[in-house]
């Protein structure tokens, strides 16, 4: 989904940060941002756990083909 709105934006922060995403545009540069720290998110969540569970026979099965 998409939604149009109205941003009151630095520029110069939205002209650093498309130099850095090597972005084209603000809209492109805005939804670079928004995806980064999205996935900065999922890393950080990710790195808080230990799996300890994912033992090498548990990968196995988890590989093992699935029938319906």
């Amino acid at each position: 989904m998409i939604k149009r709105t109205s941003l009151n934006l630095d520029l110069d922060l939205v002209a650093q940060a498309r130099e850095v995403l090597g972005s084209n545009g603000t809209t492109d540069t805005v939804h670079r941002a928004l995806e980064d720290v999205v996935r900065r998110e999922k890393l950080r969540w990710l790195a808080g756990h230990d799996f300890a569970d994912l033992t090498p026979e548990a990968l196995e099965q988890l590989r093992k083909p699935r029938s319906w």
